[in-house]
């Protein structure tokens, strides 16, 4: 019995082990969420380095849903022929919390922009941006998955990541994976920002605190 749970416990410490990279990508998801709660602050002056923060928001944005395609490495632990308990036990508590902080951050990071573009009077702008951005972070998606591009390369090789996604265009697989991206982020950040309002007007009506 001893030997059976020492040998779980072993297997579990590599499975975790080996899932190192979740705390590299949760940081990069985090950074957009930052920097959301920095430029979309009320009253906040559009100057030179906001410009430069918001440059750096739009980089850094699709680290957030992009952790959503590291299900893959779960999948390979599984293939791996990790027992039905670490599986169940450690792995997939721990990719669920994962995967809910990293879309999280990226649901509360584009509800921080609505709320700034109502402050300024702009709230007829807040779908078309959402849009685009679940766009632009589809396109990022690709480009870190299937091209290993990171959201840095945008300063550090600009042109190889500018030719590298308009020649994916002319691929109509590509275009489809895409595609595919952007309306399961759209579906995806739709539900879980009712529940993110749902959830803090019942916090306000619950507490009588208003944000």
């Amino acid at each position: 019995m001893l030997e059976r749970l020492f040998f779980w416990f072993v297997a579990s410490l590599k499975a975790l082990m080996r899932s190192h990279f979740i705390a590299w990508n949760l940081f990069l998801a985090f950074i957009p969420f930052a920097l959301s709660l920095w430029l979309f602050k009320s009253g906040k002056s559009r100057s030179w380095l906001w410009w430069l923060g918001l440059l750096t928001f739009l980089a850094f944005l699709p680290n957030a849903p992009y952790v959503l395609t590291d299900t893959v490495h779960l999948i390979n632990f599984i293939r791996h022929g990790y027992s039905i308990w670490i599986v169940t036990l450690v792995l997939i508590p721990q990719y669920t919390l994962f995967l809910g902080a990293g879309f999280g951050a990226y649901v509360l990071s584009l509800i921080n922009l609505g709320d700034y573009l109502k402050q300024e009077g702009k709230s007829r702008f807040i779908f078309s941006c959402e849009l685009m951005l679940h766009f632009l972070s589809a396109v990022g998606i690709f480009l870190g998955r299937f091209q290993r591009f990171n959201s840095w390369d945008f300063v550090t090789k600009p042109i190889d990541v500018f030719h590298t996604g308009i020649a994916n265009f002319y691929d109509p697989m590509n275009v489809l994976i895409i595609g595919i991206t952007f309306v399961v982020l759209t579906m995806l950040y739709w539900l879980a920002k009712q529940l993110a309002i749902g959830l803090k007007l019942r916090f306000q009506q619950t507490k009588g605190i208003r944000f």
